[in-house]
Order: C-alpha cells, then structure tokens, then sequence
C-alpha cells in the first residue's frame, strides 16, 4: 500500500488518513494542524516535519489523490480488457474513488479547492493530460470521452452530496457507459 512500511503507516500517511477524516467531519475551512496532529497522534512538531503549513497540508492531500487515482489505473489494467481499455481505466478509478477511504481522500481535494483553488492545478494538468490520451489511444474517441464525462459528472455530484441518483440509477448510468465503451456511437 501507498506510504506503507512494513504492513505499518509511515507518519506522514497517518498525517494524511487524519486529514481526510477531519475535512470530512469539520470541513476544510476547520480544519486545523494541531486538530491533525492529535488525530493522528503525533505532536504538532512531527506534523510539521511532514507539513510545515497547513496549505502544505492541502497539497499533499491532492497529490495522494493524483497517485491513488493513477496507481488503481494501473491496478485495473491487468483486471479489464475490450476497447476503449484506456476510457475504461479511468471510469472504473473514478467510480472506485467514491468508496472507502478513497472517499475521504477525494473529499480532500474539494477541501483543498474551496480552501486555494490554485492547489488544483496538479489535478487540472493530470485531467488535460487524461483527455488527450483518451483521444490518441481510443478506438472509439467520441465514446470514450462521454463515457468519461458521464462517469465524472455523476462522481462529482456525489463528490458535492448532491446527486439525485438512487443506488439502482447510478447501476444504470454504470452498465450504459460500460455498454457504450463495447458497442460505441452509433451515427
């Protein structure tokens, strides 16, 4: 696992864990370092080490999403086949994000967003680079990007608690996309 030594937390990743879990119980605007420190039950020195601000703070959460996102892409990649395998990737890490601790950690990087938008510029050169390798490795560019799209949209939705979708849409919203990579656009 990311930042594992030995089957144990490495202090920094602890630092992170208990980042994600405050933003996700206070919000990031409450979020402070010594709150941090005693979650992750460090002192606020140990956590400075790692962080030495609290916008440090926010851009480590950011790049633990960016290398968790990217290593479940290649974790996937021996698991998933058919066309569009690059689209597919990506819809399949996205979706996973919303669950687990992955969910803190994309709360994260709302956090982050309302806190600097600038901390996401990691995130906005990941996202373009993304796209354009949809568009040069797809079979079927147009339905890898919708694919793409939709899954992102229903996944930020969720993101901001505010997705209308029953557990039974988002399956349908799911299986269409799936549906769309295998099959394509019809013209």
């Amino acid at each position: 696992m990311f930042g594992c030594i030995r089957g144990r937390k490495s202090s920094r990743e602890k630092i992170l864990d208990a980042a994600a879990e405050l933003v996700s119980e206070v919000g990031s605007g409450r979020l402070t370092l010594d709150a941090v420190a005693e979650r992750a039950g460090l002192s606020k020195g140990g956590l400075l080490y790692n962080f030495p601000s609290k916008e440090a703070l926010l851009q480590g959460m950011i790049q633990r999403m960016v290398d968790e996102v990217s290593a479940e892409r290649e974790a996937l990649r021996g698991k998933l086949g058919g066309p569009n395998l690059e689209a597919r990737l990506c819809v399949n890490a996205a979706l996973k994000m919303r669950t687990g601790n992955m969910k803190e950690i994309s709360n994260g990087m709302l956090a982050a967003s309302s806190e600097n938008p600038r901390l996401l510029e990691p995130v906005r050169h990941v996202l373009k680079d993304v796209l354009e390798h949809l568009k040069t490795t797809s079979e079927d560019a147009d339905a890898a990007l919708v694919a793409w799209l939709a899954v992102e949209g229903m996944c930020s939705l969720e993101l901001h608690d505010i997705s209308p979708f029953s557990e039974q849409d988002r399956e349908r919203v799911v299986k269409a996309v799936n549906r769309l990579l295998d099959k394509g656009l019809s013209e």
